[in-house]
């Protein structure tokens, strides 16, 4: 059994994915660190990047739209988005940007309460879009997606709902867990169906499901430090939702179905110099990347659009096809046996770890 220390599970020697460091099959595959990892969050959070909010210029350029625990309507009315328990919405009307940061509660991975507000927050914007004169000004022009998560964009699956529900042979709802995925992922991927550009900002470790959460924008802007990889093949499973269909149109499905066998997790220069990253920025300036990126083309936007819309068209991704997918991806889950169920326990007890650790170094800075 595969059992990984907690400053390594997103550590990398070439490259490599650290699988098969260390083996401890005398211990127990469901132990749990004694610090809850909701509580660890919201101590990373606290010490992590800074809330927009209270950079807001006098002509109130910046608009929180919703944070956790705060009122989650604009000044106005204008928009009706939130409010959300694990989600941060802010509009900058001035450059046209809507970002939405991830704030997860409990491990940072994509929960089905994350993502139940993502979906809710899709339909909200489609609805402000769809109540908009036609004749005027979109409301805004960019979706960014972020990580409030010092980092850690997001870590994938939620592995422990994958292996209580495959134990239990409840393959409902394993199933429902993939659609409720590949519903926000495709909706991504289509851009809403909306005149805009999608553009992931990753700023920290972006592993699994985070990964196809980046590959599903049209734009994808990482930090230097940024990891990224799809590490599913340690427990003999494969990213079942959007990741070789993302990839496959990005680069081509052999590199692509290279990248899902060899679990490798790669730098952001790497992927960047593969194409998969389209903008490399320095460490602590992805938000300037995002904003001088968005400068940099505003007049092209349109074209931008156009270009986007053409290469659905000659490669489509249908929301069908990612059915078909994860069909394929929970019948080979039910086939998992119980060591492999238990290294995805392992890997979760990891994640946990690591974000103590993280917690523990905001809480006492000066020991850093």
């Amino acid at each position: 059994m595969v059992a990984v220390g907690s400053g390594e599970f997103m550590t990398g020697v070439s490259g490599e994915y650290q699988s098969t460091m260390r083996l401890a099959a005398d211990s127990p595959a469901s132990s749990s660190p004694s610090l809850s990892s909701q509580a660890s969050v919201s101590h990373v959070l606290a010490a992590g990047r800074p809330d927009p909010a209270a950079h807001a210029d006098a002509g109130g350029r910046v608009e929180v739209l919703h944070a956790p625990h705060r009122a989650g309507l604009a000044a106005g009315g204008r928009f009706a988005i939130g409010p959300y328990r694990q989600l941060e919405t802010r509009l900058e009307h001035k450059d046209g940007i809507l970002w939405y940061h991830l704030r997860p509660e409990g491990v940072p991975s994509f929960t089905r309460g994350l993502l139940r507000d993502i979906a809710d927050m899709q339909r909200a914007i489609m609805r402000v879009f769809d109540d908009c004169d036609p004749d005027s000004k979109a409301p805004f022009r960019h979706l960014v997606l972020a990580s409030r998560l010092p980092g850690i964009f997001n870590m994938g699956g939620d592995l422990g709902f994958f292996a209580d529900r495959i134990r239990s042979r409840d393959r409902a709802a394993l199933a429902d867990y993939a659609r409720a995925c590949i519903e926000v992922v495709y909706t991504n991927a289509i851009a809403l169906d909306l005149p805009i550009v999608t553009i992931a900002l990753v700023q920290g470790d972006a592993l699994g499901g985070g990964f196809e959460a980046a590959l599903s924008c049209n734009v994808i802007v990482a930090e230097k430090s940024a990891k990224l990889g799809l590490p599913e093949i340690l427990f003999n499973l494969f990213p079942g939702m959007g990741a070789y269909s993302l990839l496959a149109r990005k680069l081509d499905p052999r590199r692509a179905e290279r990248m899902v066998l060899s679990g490798r997790i790669y730098s952001a220069a790497e992927l960047h110099e593969m194409g998969v990253v389209d903008v490399l920025a320095e460490d602590g300036q992805g938000e300037e990347a995002v904003r001088q990126y968005i400068a940099q083309n505003a007049r092209h936007h349109g074209v931008h659009r156009a270009l986007a819309a053409v290469r659905r068209r000659l490669s489509p991704l249908t929301f069908a096809e990612l059915e078909d997918v994860i069909e394929i991806w929970v019948e080979t889950a039910f086939q998992l046996p119980e060591p492999d169920l238990r290294k995805m326990e392992r890997l979760k007890n990891a994640q946990v770890r690591r974000l103590q650790g993280r917690a523990n170094g905001a809480a006492h800075p000066a020991a850093r």
